[in-house]
């Protein structure tokens, strides 16, 4: 596996389109765990497909990486296997239900939606958010 680190020297127009993609990525996490919460016992799958409906229904979300989307669904989906561990364990004091986030500080870019630079000194960010300008 490769890990890199960069720190970001960004732009005006960039950090504008970065803040735009870590909104997107908490609103579609909150989404998804809203239809959980009002939708009991639905599983993974149904998840997935409440995404794929945000997609088609909200424009500015699916401006954003598909991959990126399903990160924080990903998200949604071990706060809540963590929660129902918590409980079968008998965990004292809290459970730790999951939350809505309101100060999210980041998006998950996993396989795609990016393209590494052949120096290796950039990163080039390929959805349609324009953090690559």
């Amino acid at each position: 596996m490769l890990v890199l680190e960069y720190k970001a020297v960004v732009k005006k127009a960039q950090a504008s389109a970065i803040e735009q993609a870590i909104r997107t990525s908490q609103f579609v996490r909150n989404k998804v765990l809203r239809y959980w919460i009002e939708h009991r016992g639905i599983g993974k799958k149904e998840l997935y497909q409440y995404n794929t409906q945000l997609r088609a229904e909200y424009s500015f979300v699916k401006e954003l990486n598909s991959h990126a989307c399903q990160a924080s669904v990903e998200n949604v989906e071990r706060a809540i296997k963590r929660f129902f561990a918590n409980c079968k364990s008998n965990k004292p004091g809290n459970k730790g239900y999951p939350r809505f986030k309101k100060h999210t500080r980041s998006v998950e870019y996993k396989q795609s939606g990016w393209k590494l630079h052949l120096t290796k000194r950039r990163i080039n960010f390929i959805d349609k958010k324009g953090i690559t300008s």
